[in-house]
Formats: structure tokens, C-alpha cells, sequence
């Protein structure tokens, strides 16, 4: 009878053993792929013509005094050597699209959206070229970050 004790005490040690280690590894397993499926937060780098909305939350809460660029004065108007072209029809060439706001400035209020590829009218670029005020589809107007479109021929 003892010889059956030990023998029974031996294979449920064994049985709890490999379903502790099956737990261990499943575990382990959920982790990682949790992990792994959520995606890094965008990088946010100077030079980017579109930030991030997390971004623009994040400058938005940091700094609620208006930021430099906003307090500089508007430039003046300069004749430019070769004026842009008015009217011309143009595409969405970035891959996270465009925000249209209702003044070429990233405190403006947003009206609307602009899916990558899809086809707008570039109706005038603002003197420095950072901004173009665009007619979509439906009729609404607004301005873009300039250098995300593509003209069309």
C-alpha cells in the first residue's frame, strides 16, 4: 500500500508539474503577443509636415501660451519671381492624409478631412509655401499643409 502511495503521490506531482509549466508558457505567450500586437506610438520629428493628433495634444496641454511662430508677425506679401499656379487639381501624396483648417495655421479649427489619393483643387499657396487653401470635393474649402499633394496633368 505504500509503494502505491508514492507511486500515485509520484504521478500527481508530475501531472501538476506539467500543468504548471503549460500555464507558465501560455502566460508567457499572452504577454508577448499582447506586446507585440500593439503598435509603438508615431514618432514625432521637427520636420514633419502632419504631427501626430498625440503630439498636438501633448503641445497643446504643455504650452498654453501661444507659440513662437504663432506670435510672429504675419510675413508681407512679396512678389514672387514665378507665381503659382491658381485652380490646378491635385492629389493627397501623404499616407496618414490631411487635416483641413479653416486658417493656414495649426491652431486653426479643423473642418474636415482628406484621404490619402484622393483628388483636390489647389486653389492658391500662401506666400511661404507652407500651406495651400484646397476646395474639396463636396464644395468645402479649407487649407492643407503644404508639399502632401501632387499636381495632376
Amino acid at each position: 500500500m505504500a509503494t502505491m502511495s508514492k507511486i500515485s503521490q509520484f504521478v500527481l506531482g508530475f501531472i501538476l508539474a506539467i500543468a504548471l509549466l503549460f500555464l507558465a508558457g501560455a502566460s508567457l505567450t499572452r504577454y508577448m503577443l499582447t506586446r507585440l500586437a500593439t503598435p509603438p506610438p508615431r514618432p514625432s520629428f521637427t520636420n514633419d509636415p502632419s504631427p501626430s493628433p498625440a503630439a498636438q495634444t501633448a503641445d497643446s496641454e504643455a504650452s498654453p501660451s501661444p507659440s513662437p511662430a504663432a506670435a510672429a508677425p504675419a510675413p508681407s506679401p512679396v512678389a514672387s519671381p514665378s507665381p503659382s499656379p491658381v485652380g490646378y487639381r491635385a492629389r493627397v501624396t501623404q499616407p496618414i492624409g490631411l487635416r483641413v483648417r479653416q486658417e493656414p495655421s495649426l491652431d486653426a479649427a479643423t473642418v474636415g478631412g482628406v484621404e490619402f489619393n484622393q483628388e483636390i483643387t489647389v486653389l492658391e499657396d500662401s506666400a511661404d509655401g507652407t500651406w495651400q487653401k484646397v476646395q474639396l470635393a463636396n464644395g468645402a474649402a479649407g487649407w492643407v499643409k503644404g508639399g502632401n499633394t501632387a499636381r495632376i496633368n
